[in-house]
């Protein structure tokens, strides 16, 4: 791989396919003695992670939106 004139790099097809790193993916460099390594951005870095699918697990699309009306007083 080469490094273009604005510091990006092609993943090729084949890695990008076997590790999921799909548009939109974020990742991160981390330095080590002898060069970088490239990792997908760990959900330990996202502060709303452990919240994600919460109230999916505990309530009904339509029991959030009867809430939802009913905070509302509608």
């Amino acid at each position: 791989m080469t490094v273009g004139e604005r510091g990006q790099v092609t993943i090729p097809k084949a890695l990008r396919e076997r590790y999921g790193l799909s548009k939109g993916i974020e990742v991160e460099f981390i330095p080590l003695p002898d060069g970088l390594k490239v990792c997908k951005r760990s959900a330990a870095n996202d502060r709303f992670a452990r919240f994600r699918g919460y109230l999916k697990e505990r309530w009904s699309k339509e029991q959030i939106d009867a809430y939802i009306r009913e905070s509302r007083g509608r």
